[in-house]
């Protein structure tokens, strides 16, 4: 097919055909040749955290281009499978298609649930004994499948999650923010001893996180998207503050930490 005629093509064929020239050892691009599953892991995970930041934005049309570098991805990955004969992307989609429909027997079947609680016990369900019956993991406990490579904060949260399913959890959000406070007295006895110990303080600082997603947990907050609220008013404020000492002629290194708190309040106030 020509350049043109590859061009021309409209939806997923044309991006699979893209992928496809991109990968091409005769004349195609020679970074795109280069790569592997692992070089472009990194990048697919990047592609969805820029999709979530869209939507926690507003914004449809970055949304758009988002999940259009996110389909990059996967059609990236598919057709590095193809070229080692293992599979291709019409399979990753017949297979997430019945996987689909093989999940939800209550809309493709015959069977009632009473709601998305029920239905989410459910799913969790169907997904351990898919794994028991595929053999894909030896791992058949009730923290089984909650995949190693996520960040850290979202792993514990579906770790506490699927804790919770088999009621080892907390009767409220009292009781996780009691061991919050348990943690953090910890936490402070260990800052406060003569010598604190590095792999201690690492410990008990772990401990403090873990507690947090907890409660925010119990409290039906998302602790990624809390966080990432808490960063973006972070970058808010203190590029508020140094604009305000750069208007003043101050350097922020030249400026003392009670001079940038005046200028911090001055932020929240602002906003």
């Amino acid at each position: 097919m020509s350049e043109k005629g590859e061009m021309g093509i409209m939806g997923i064929e044309g991006l699979k055909s893209i992928m496809a020239r991109l990968r091409d050892p005769d004349g195609g691009c020679p970074w795109d040749i280069e790569q592997t599953f692992a070089t472009i892991a990194p990048y697919t995970i990047e592609e969805a955290y820029e999709v979530a930041d869209a939507i926690e934005r507003g914004d449809r049309a970055a949304l758009k281009d988002e999940l259009g570098d996110l389909l990059l991805q996967v059609v990236y990955h598919a057709q590095m499978a193809a070229e080692e004969g293992q599979f291709a992307f019409d399979d990753v989609v017949g297979a997430i298609s019945d996987k689909m429909v093989r999940r939800h027997p209550h809309v493709f079947g015959d069977v009632t649930v009473t709601g998305a609680a029920a239905q989410t016990i459910a799913w969790e369900e169907l997904k351990a004994a898919e794994r028991a019956e595929g053999g894909e993991n030896e791992e058949t406990g009730a923290l089984a499948g909650v995949a190693r490579g996520l960040p850290a904060l979202l792993r514990a949260f579906k770790l506490q999650k699927r804790a919770a399913r088999v009621h080892f959890d907390w009767p409220d959000a009292a009781g996780a923010m009691d061991k919050l406070g348990e943690e953090l007295e910890e936490l402070d006895e260990e800052l406060k001893a003569p010598r604190p110990d590095a792999a201690r303080l690492k410990d008990e600082m772990g401990d403090v996180l873990f507690s947090m997603v907890n409660l925010a947990r119990k409290l039906e907050i998302d602790p990624e998207e809390a966080l990432r609220h808490a960063n973006h008013k972070f970058e808010s404020r203190f590029s508020v503050m140094e604009r305000s000492l750069t208007d003043q002629g101050r350097a922020m290194r030249d400026a003392s930490l009670d001079e940038m708190m005046v200028q911090w309040d001055a932020a929240k106030e602002k906003e």
